[in-house]
């Protein structure tokens, strides 16, 4: 992210999200719920989406896209 500029944006989200993939790239739902996860990164997205200056509704639907087409 830092070498597209986009760093300042980010700040913080590899923290957030920091544990919630195993090593091999899968999912770890024994650290958090999919559907917790989800809903976490549509807040993030929305404040990404502010403060490019957008609406933060322009995230709005990305949960239920998520739910509808991702859960087990």
């Amino acid at each position: 992210m830092g070498r597209l500029g986009l760093g300042g944006h980010f700040e913080g989200v590899a923290a957030q999200l920091d544990g919630v993939f195993g090593a091999d790239g899968v999912f770890a739902h024994d650290h958090l719920r999919f559907v917790d996860f989800v809903d976490d990164v549509e807040e993030l997205l929305e404040k990404v989406a502010w403060q490019e200056g957008g609406d933060k509704k322009a995230a709005d639907g990305f949960e239920e896209y998520m739910l509808r087409h991702y859960r087990g």
